[in-house]
């Protein structure tokens, strides 16, 4: 079967967020794969996050 990705994109991150679209995505049968951040020079906290999961497609 081939994999199927979800990519969740956070503007606010913080660790509620994070939490709430991890909770969300694995309770809908989601795979959590990985998370990457998108930085600011000027500041020490991440201005996005990209929150991936997979899953095995129901299709052929």
């Amino acid at each position: 079967m081939p994999t199927e990705y979800k990519v969740v994109e956070l503007q606010t991150v913080t660790d509620d967020e994070l939490e709430a679209v991890l909770n969300e995505w694995t309770g809908k049968g989601w795979v959590y794969d990985g998370v990457q951040f998108a930085m600011r020079d000027s500041s020490k906290r991440p201005s996005m996050a990209f929150v991936t999961f997979t899953r095995e497609s129901a299709g052929g």
